[in-house]
């Protein structure tokens, strides 16, 4: 139990942390929000814990995958969002974000990647 406590507690204050830092500078924030800390963190709690090689190397295999289908809805959202205010165009990205998901899933499959 100890162990879950001292992994939530270092992984919040790491967000914590960056979150501070990054109200410096929209770049930076922009920056900081698209380092792939959480996966990170996932990849060195899974290793720290002795998970198998194979779940490691699979966390990082289908992060990737499942980033790509981000991509449309952070392109959109600027464009969005001073037409619409911000609670409407986060629904409208999460709808985008599963219809590129489901397109991404359906293209991969020609080439044995299954992503459901």
């Amino acid at each position: 139990m100890s162990w879950l406590v001292f992994k939530y507690f270092i992984t919040a204050a790491l967000v914590v942390i960056i979150s501070e830092f990054a109200k410096r500078s929209d770049k930076l924030r922009g920056l900081i929000a698209a380092l792939p800390i959480v996966t990170f963190l996932t990849l060195i709690w899974l290793y720290v814990e002795k998970q198998p090689d194979s779940k490691i190397i699979n966390h990082a295999w289908y992060t990737f995958w499942y980033v790509l289908p981000t991509l449309p809805m952070f392109f959109a959202f600027p464009f969005i969002y001073p037409k619409i205010g911000f609670w409407p165009t986060m629904g409208v990205s999460v709808v985008i974000t599963l219809i590129s998901l489901v397109l991404l899933s359906m293209i991969v499959k020609h080439f044995g990647i299954e992503l459901w």
